[in-house]
């Protein structure tokens, strides 16, 4: 079985994995910078927003967004390169904000860990917001655990969230105005943590488990179709390069961030045989 092909390393832990005008966008999230990877292999750190980023997304005017994770905000890179507060969370939150997915008119989901993840406390559900456009901000769906990764549909009909504590992918139907509704589980996983996802041609999804050392192609009602092994631990993924047939990874050895001073963080590549399909 083919293995992946390191691309670059030295990272402290790439996390939030998106392709877009030909490049591979992530966020170093402990070393606090966003970045991105040509095809020639040319890494380049784009700027640096002053905490911890996640989940990126973009405006349908091509406007830049980003989670900053300890302060709860939703940043906006105005074309310039300045960071504007798109949206605060922090009445949402519980904890950190995390992951997020962007829709085609401009309305983010954004995750958030709930809970002092780090610090030891106990899991506790939270919820997942949703911002508007214009920056309003409102809760789509509670009672979820640790929301992280985050698909749409080609057709912007489903959302599907990887629920990690709960080791479930869950899906809801999104209306026209953004709500959502007909919550129901989309695959329940063994052995596994789902972390950073990413929606096949095919409507399998590919589901990086920090747990299992590697990415897994789930299909609807939680039949593995694939599993490619790292060396290490993948913690998101993202199907992208010409045709999005090319499945990259990132990998670390932990997402404690006491333990990634090291950087032994990596991006990671392999070809598969269904292209990417709908966002991130």
């Amino acid at each position: 079985m083919a293995k992946p092909r390191v691309l670059l390393e030295g990272l402290c832990f790439p996390e939030g994995p998106r392709w877009r005008d030909g490049k591979l966008w992530f966020a170093d999230m402990h070393a606090r910078r966003v970045m991105t990877l040509d095809a020639s292999g040319h890494a380049e750190t784009l700027f640096e927003p002053g905490d911890e980023p996640s989940g990126m997304g973009w405006l349908p005017d091509g406007r830049l967004l980003v989670v900053a994770m300890h302060q709860r905000k939703l940043l906006r890179r105005e074309p310039d390169g300045a960071l504007a507060l798109h949206a605060d969370l922090s009445q949402v939150a519980h904890f950190h904000a995390n992951d997020m997915v962007v829709d085609a008119r401009g309305r983010a989901y954004v995750g958030n860990f709930g809970f002092d993840l780090n610090g030891g406390a106990p899991p506790r559900a939270t919820n997942l917001a949703l911002v508007h456009p214009d920056g309003r901000v409102e809760i789509a769906a509670d009672d979820l655990m640790f929301p992280n990764g985050t698909v749409l549909t080609p057709d912007g009909r489903t959302l599907v969230v990887a629920e990690s504590f709960r080791a479930q992918l869950t899906a809801f139907d999104v209306a026209d105005d953004g709500t959502l509704s007909n919550r129901r589980t989309w695959a329940t996983l063994e052995r596994a943590v789902p972390d950073g996802i990413c929606l096949d041609a095919e409507g399998a999804i590919w589901v990086a488990s920090p747990i299992s050392q590697g990415v897994l192609r789930v299909r609807e009602g939680g039949e593995v179709a694939q599993k490619i092994a790292v060396a290490t631990q993948a913690y998101a993924c993202m199907l992208g390069g010409a045709e999005r047939r090319t499945l990259y990874l990132c990998t670390a050895e932990s997402h404690d961030p006491s333990k990634t001073g090291a950087r032994r963080g990596r991006i990671e590549a392999i070809e598969v045989d269904a292209p990417g399909a709908g966002l991130p």
